[in-house]
């Protein structure tokens, strides 16, 4: 099945394991908009939404 969500390999595997250790070593949970991880996850489905709107405009 190919990546349909325009993340190169080495990118998915250094954010997996980015967010891992801010899972288990990073600070308390926070609230949503200081919260390290979040912060990850909204900069990743903000890269994702760019590039499926790029892929739509072709």
């Amino acid at each position: 099945m190919p990546n349909s969500d325009g993340l190169t390999l080495g990118y998915r595997v250094r954010w997996r394991l980015t967010w891992l250790l801010l899972h288990v070593a990073g600070p308390a949970e926070q609230a949503d908009d200081t919260d390290p991880r979040r912060r990850m996850e909204r900069e990743r489905a903000a890269r994702v939404a760019r590039y499926r709107t790029e892929q739509a405009d072709r």
